[in-house]
């Protein structure tokens, strides 16, 4: 009896130990899953990818991008309906946006001085009057961005006139005409300095600069291979070089 009795705590003991190795098991495997969802460096800060989001607002300038600080909704001077889907683009139709800072006094600024918003945590950033959403971000952030160019055209009516069977233009002192065109260009962002540039492998290379092992490792590619492997090197340098941005309270 006093065997079995013995052998039946020993039992008992495992059981509970093993119950207990368990529990730390997943909760470590918990806290694990956590921190790569959110991984913090320092209070109150979390890693900037693609699950971080931003606090929604209008950002005056790239300062408050990076701290994470716009002009919240409810301090805007608006008569849109601070839960209206469209409330960005009814606002910012505007050319004058009228909020309150800090301080609670009344300011004015030109939509055309704003750097961007965020919307649903999602940042937009302004290109030549168009707010255009950033897919991609880290480091260096990636997105298409719409623009506006203009084309100016030389009309000579006298060989319009007498040479009809010609069209092509050519400088004249005549008659100009100019004509608007929209585009859709790839850009990347330096989130060190809020430097936009287009997306080429001159960009690229520049952004890579701060990663001296991978810029060079870049740099010796060959000129169609760096054409081909932008991207792939923006996702490297995003994944080695992780920035942190505080999080909303």
């Amino acid at each position: 009896m006093i065997f079995h009795y013995l052998a039946w705590n020993v039992i008992r003991e495992e059981r509970i130990m093993n119950g207990i190795k368990k529990g730390i098991v997943f909760a470590g495997i918990l806290f694990f899953v956590a921190f790569q969802a959110f991984p913090q460096s320092g209070t109150g800060k979390a890693i900037l990818n693609q699950k971080f989001r931003f606090r929604d607002g209008i950002y005056l300038n790239f300062d408050q991008v990076k701290n994470n600080q716009p002009i919240l909704k409810s301090r805007i001077l608006t008569i849109v309906g601070y839960n209206d889907q469209d409330f960005y683009n009814k606002v910012l139709s505007h050319e004058v946006i009228t909020y309150f800072d800090d301080n609670g006094l009344r300011r004015q600024v030109k939509k055309d001085n704003i750097w961007g918003y965020a919307r649903n945590g999602i940042l937009y950033v302004q290109i030549d009057g168009h707010f255009n959403r950033i897919t991609i971000v880290g480091g260096i952030c990636h997105f298409v961005g719409t623009i506006t160019t203009y084309e100016t055209r030389y009309y000579d009516p006298y060989y319009q006139y007498y040479y009809p069977s010609y069209n092509f233009y050519y400088p004249s002192s005549y008659e100009t005409s100019t004509y608007e065109r929209t585009e859709m260009r790839q850009f990347i962002m330096d989130f060190e300095t809020g430097k936009i540039m287009e997306y080429d492998v001159q960009s690229v290379e520049a952004a890579l600069m701060r990663d001296p092992e991978l810029y060079d490792e870049y740099a010796r590619l060959s000129a169609r291979k760096k054409k081909q492997l932008k991207f792939l090197y923006i996702r490297k340098f995003n994944e080695r070089n992780p920035v942190y941005i505080p999080m909303w309270k």
